[in-house]
């Protein structure tokens, strides 16, 4: 199943599209403003996101700018507005579609099955693939491994399960807890150190400068993430 988040500042369009997207099979993810999309982001893995423009807190294009600085997830613009210069300014600022207000729920429903698809089949998410790969780093889930520039990478079996689990999750940031209770399938408490240990470990074994790690990332106050190079 794949996750759609809707943002819209009113809740009977956020309500109906949810309707509409459930019918479908879609996992929906609902936010009334920028700021509250963008907290769903770090903590989920969107497959498609319907924006709309004008919103309070942070509006909608606001919100598109911070996404595209480390997501290509399809976009679909919603605005009350039609004109042409208003549509090209929504493609321009990160849009991938746009649909003006009032709209119908299916053709909404089909341009997200379209975006989606359009998505997998042209590598932004691996659909039915075992292979996980970024920059000189690959994970293959079938064979519970990992190459680096072509070489096997010697991980003990969390190492591997913590690798796979951030890969898995590309682009997303992991919280110490998440990662633990991922891992380790109990609940986490005052785990940090034991996630550091093992994140330092794998570190070791994949980076060339653990001081300036290229792939696991960490981002302070938040967690860990590996993004796609």
């Amino acid at each position: 199943m794949y996750n759609v988040l809707v943002c819209d500042d009113d809740k009977a369009i956020v309500r109906s599209i949810e309707i509409y997207l459930k019918a479908d099979s879609y996992n929906v993810f609902c936010a009334y403003d920028g700021a509250e999309a963008l907290e769903i982001m770090q903590r989920e893995k969107i497959h498609c996101i319907i924006m709309d423009i004008m919103m309070p807190r942070m509006d909608g294009v606001s919100a598109t700018l911070k996404i595209r600085e480390s997501s290509n997830v399809p976009l679909i613009f919603l605005s009350a507005k039609s004109e042409d210069t208003d549509k090209i300014a929504g493609l321009t600022f990160g849009g991938d579609d746009y649909v003006t207000k009032p709209f119908n729920p299916l053709e909404l429903c089909a341009r997200v099955k379209s975006q989606i698809r359009r998505y997998v089949s042209f590598g932004g998410v691996a659909e039915e693939s075992h292979i996980i790969s970024t920059g000189g780093l690959v994970l293959d889930t079938k064979a519970r491994s990992v190459t680096l520039d072509g070489e096997e990478v010697r991980l003990t079996a969390t190492e591997y399960k913590i690798i796979e689990y951030l890969m898995q999750n590309m682009g997303r940031t992991l919280s110490s807890n998440q990662i633990y209770e991922s891992v380790w399938n109990e609940k986490a408490f005052s785990t940090e150190k034991t996630v550091t240990v093992h994140i330092r470990r794998i570190r070791e074994k994949i980076e060339f400068d653990t001081k300036n790690p290229k792939y696991i990332k960490v981002v302070w106050g938040i967690g860990y993430k590996i993004e796609k190079i």
